[in-house]
């Protein structure tokens, strides 16, 4: 069968290319092609648009590249129609994403969804749109399955692919010295993996080095850029700046501060008590913070229904508040423990699931049933 895969960041492209994986083993004769990233395309898919194109973060940034967007999705229906796919599988990036469904649907072309768009968190409305126009989702929270069920609509709960990337990644023994670290505890620092993303956050997240001297501080540099882009980040000898070893920098690690997305549930899976930043452009805040329908912004905190981990957001997030967090997960036993106990709590709530395996099995099955259905109708209007 033909697959057309859509993610549109990095974490996207992780758990779209082990779906591959799986699709390549529940259908030998797969063939996919992708909007997506590198490790999508090394997982066998062919990539026709680096999601690096498209990484437009916020609000006021969305609406300065219109037209680009536009443009984007033109060449993407093209090529879909092009492609003619047996199903459109698409992988979060709601504003993308949403007009491919509805593009595909009015083309006759069968739409998954793969990891939900957060609609719980702003615009529940869509959650009409989403009825209408995507034949199967599969969620990845727990708490989701009971959202959408409160719309009458029945998804699938596969587990979280967060939880299985961590629990399959093998540690890198020599992970210190190949990186010339020296033997000081290490403060993990996740700017996240986008431009605007990292000069929001970590020149603020990097200002608090004076009371921390006896640690170093390991930032989680991603080769999408220089390394000249990250140097002038880079204040020696107290900073590292390690490429593409998130989760070796988080297995080695004593405390994180982490730019809120998936990277705190990776942090929350490696047990690594940790402080969450979040600060983005003012229009994009103010028209977030009228829009947003949760509580809290990690999925940390999300999916425990509670505060587990403190969020340090826009205003708040600030080098006074920063050590007075990170002191208290380094410093305070009662503190670090509290961390650690709501990570527990966590990883029961999301089970024990190979999440890619369990997704990719419901979608061939679905698919073959729905192929086969037809020739069955047609056998029975034969017989009688």
């Amino acid at each position: 069968m033909k697959y057309y895969i859509i993610a549109g960041e990095r974490s996207g492209d992780l758990h779209a290319s082990n779906l591959i994986k799986q699709l390549h083993v529940q259908d030998p004769e797969a063939q996919i092609r992708c909007w997506g990233g590198d490790m999508m395309e090394a997982a066998g898919a062919e990539l026709v648009k680096h999601y690096q194109e498209m990484a437009f973060m916020g609000f006021l940034e969305a609406a300065k590249n219109l037209f680009k967007i536009k443009r984007f999705l033109n060449e993407c229906q093209t090529d879909l129609m092009a492609f003619k796919p047996d199903v459109v599988i698409l992988v979060d990036y709601a504003g993308f994403n949403l007009r491919i469904a509805k593009f595909a649907k009015a083309n006759g072309l069968k739409v998954f969804y793969y990891i939900s768009p957060k609609i719980w968190a702003w615009n529940q409305g869509r959650v009409h749109t989403i009825k209408q126009l995507v034949d199967k989702m599969f969620v990845i929270m727990p708490f989701e399955k009971d959202f959408y069920q409160k719309f009458d609509y029945k998804t699938d709960y596969v587990g979280n692919p967060v939880s299985d990337a961590v629990a399959a990644h093998v540690s890198n023994p020599n992970f210190r010295e190949d990186n010339e670290l020296d033997d000081r505890p290490i403060i993990a620092v996740l700017p996240g993996s986008r431009q605007q993303e990292i000069e929001n956050i970590l020149y603020i997240m990097l200002s608090i080095l004076p009371p921390f001297q006896d640690y170093q501080f390991v930032v989680a540099a991603v080769s999408n850029f220089s390394r000249e882009y990250y140097e002038h980040f880079n204040r020696k000898p107290f900073i590292k700046i390690v490429y593409d070893q998130t989760y070796d920098i988080l297995a080695n690690a004593d405390a994180a501060l982490v730019t809120s997305g998936t990277a705190t549930l990776e942090t929350a899976m490696f047990n690594v008590p940790q402080v969450v930043c979040y600060r983005t452009s003012a229009v994009s805040y103010w028209i977030g913070r009228a829009v947003i329908k949760v509580p809290f912004i990690s999925l940390v905190n999300l999916i425990a229904g509670k505060k587990v981990v403190p969020e340090l957001i826009q205003g708040d997030m600030n080098a006074q508040n920063l050590v007075k967090e990170l002191k208290n997960i380094l410093q305070n036993p009662a503190g670090r423990t509290a961390q650690l106990d709501g990570y527990k709590r966590v990883r029961e709530l999301i089970g024990d699931f190979n999440t890619s395996e369990t997704a990719a099995k419901l979608m061939v099955q679905y698919l073959r049933e729905e192929k086969a259905a037809p020739a069955t109708s047609q056998s029975l209007q034969k017989a009688v």
